[in-house]
């Protein structure tokens, strides 16, 4: 079932697949598989996928294919940032190659979206990549939490897809020296959520630096604790929870870079808390405002957005606060 998404970078979800396994130390506390725990009763959606442990919750280990929401993005007419698979992985071991073949054959179809598929499967994404259909609408993404997994930026390196993005979160360690060659997206964030893992100050100002040098657009989400964010007045913190309870300001600013736009050079990092608050209620509708001015990649083959809409998506993004 797909639905609106809180995640600050996306629009809303897609799950074709449900289900996953532990593969690196950043599923260590993952918030899919304690949401899917929650649902995984008799008659729920995530029945035999997801259990509760003396551990706590835990993936089984299987994979459920949901052929039902197979279509789903072709019925929606209005452009949107899908998430593809927030609970689980597309690249998943399970997963026949069959039936990623048929989901990046909807993703090919419904370019009227723009779909970001996010993997730790580096390697298999790699092998299958000559045989997927790579349009512009198709965002590829691999999650490096660590140095130890810098090779899966290597992997996606060697795909086709147009636009390449990392997820540098959870983050639970330096990555001074990122390779950023051939990479159109960064997006940064500390873990959140019971046990969360704690984020150093100097490992997300160092990639922010190393994103504006090779002029990567970079996307901050949030400090994941409030405890690790060295701003006490950060006035998009949350102390009492809700999304980025610990803030998202990094040195006095929000960092919100999408593709498309050009990212922020600047090294002045300064902003009136006024602006950021006038910033913070455009929010709500600064994402549907992405979605329109996305709407600006090549299609393949379609009109389903008139060039009327196209030229009132390139003025619809907000000013950012410098």
């Amino acid at each position: 079932m797909a639905q609106n998404s809180r995640i600050e970078w996306t629009e809303c979800t897609w799950n074709p697949v449900r289900g996953c396994s532990r593969c690196s130390p950043g599923c260590q506390h993952c918030y899919a598989e304690r949401m899917a725990a929650r649902f995984s009763g008799p008659g729920k959606p995530y029945e035999g996928l997801a259990a509760f442990t003396p551990s706590g919750p835990r993936w089984t280990n299987r994979i459920g294919l949901v052929r039902d929401a197979l279509d789903q993005p072709l019925r929606w007419r209005n452009p949107r940032v899908i998430f593809v698979n927030s609970m689980s992985d597309l690249f998943h071991e399970e997963v026949p190659e069959a039936f990623i073949g048929e989901v990046f054959d909807v993703m090919r179809r419904a370019d009227h979206h723009v779909f970001q598929v996010l993997t730790k499967r580096a390697d298999r994404l790699a092998a299958l990549s000559p045989q997927l259909p790579w349009t512009p609408n198709i965002w590829m993404g691999v999650s490096v939490e660590a140095a130890e997994y810098l090779h899966r930026i290597d992997r996606l390196r060697k795909t086709g897809a147009m636009i390449k993005f990392l997820s540098l979160e959870p983050l639970l360690g330096p990555l001074f020296d990122l390779d950023l060659q051939g990479v159109d997206w960064a997006i940064v964030g500390g873990e959140s959520g019971p046990g969360a893992r704690p984020m150093e100050v100097e490992w997300v100002r160092s990639i922010r630096d190393q994103c504006i040098a090779a002029t990567v657009p970079l996307f901050f989400k949030q400090w994941g604790q409030l405890s690790t964010n060295p701003d006490p007045g950060d006035p998009t913190a949350k102390p009492n929870g809700g999304t980025a309870k610990g803030g998202r300001m990094l040195d006095g600013r929000t960092w919100d870079e999408m593709p498309g736009r050009p990212p922020s050079r600047s090294r002045d990092h300064s902003a009136d808390s006024g602006e950021v608050l006038s910033l913070l209620r455009l929010r709500s509708c600064a994402k549907w405002q992405r979605i329109q001015a996305l709407a600006l990649i090549p299609r393949v083959g379609s009109t389903t957005v008139s060039r009327n809409r196209r030229a009132q998506a390139a003025t619809a993004w907000p000013r950012r606060v410098r």
